[in-house]
């Protein structure tokens, strides 16, 4: 099955799961990964604004700040596919861009480079145990971690677990993954 019709189908699936059944299952990830070493250590974080059906990053965006660390989120740039990062300390430094996405405010934010990201919260749609994903198809993390040597995890709810993806030479797997049931290194993690 080719990226297009896996990450359909897995969208497909992760709409339709229960309301409830998400944000316990969304804050069960986040409690394992408020126990990894990689977080507790960082002092800058990036990390997407979510959007359901993703597992739901507002909360651990709080968590972040009463932790003290500096959270920064992707600001995109369509034409180049590109994107920087910057640093918000309040949701009210978000607007909603195209597809309902939320971005920092450039006027209100300040932009952060890639080596001065500790911990970088990777999205997608489907992953394969070894860390590889297939993301929402823009391309904008693909070419991120080219330039990205920090440490890398992904938040996703186990069924988003496959045995395989499509992988392409550009493709760079994300270190580990965390789960309902718990963060392992890629080429340990189960779905």
């Amino acid at each position: 099955m080719g990226k297009t019709s896996q990450r359909k189908e897995m969208i497909n699936e992760l709409k339709a799961m229960d309301p409830e059944n998400h944000r316990v299952k969304s804050e069960a990830i986040i409690q394992f990964l408020l126990k990894e070493e990689a977080f507790q250590q960082a002092e800058v974080i990036g990390l997407t604004i979510s959007a359901f059906p993703e597992v739901d990053t507002h909360r651990l965006i709080e968590e972040c700040w009463k932790a003290g660390k500096k959270t920064v989120v992707p600001k995109c740039e369509p034409l180049s596919r590109s994107m920087d990062f910057r640093n918000i300390d309040s949701f009210d430094q978000l607007e909603t861009v195209y597809m309902k996405l939320q971005e920092p405010i450039i006027e209100q934010t300040e932009p952060v480079k890639p080596d001065q990201i500790d911990l970088l919260i990777v999205p997608g749609v489907v992953f394969s145990r070894d860390g590889y994903r297939i993301g929402f198809g823009g391309g904008y993390y693909d070419r991120y971690l080219t330039n990205y040597r920090g440490f890398t995890i992904s938040l996703a709810f186990a069924a988003q677990i496959k045995e395989y993806v499509p992988v392409e030479g550009h493709d760079i797997p994300v270190q580990r993954i965390c789960t309902e049931y718990g963060c392992k290194d890629a080429g340990q993690v189960n779905g």
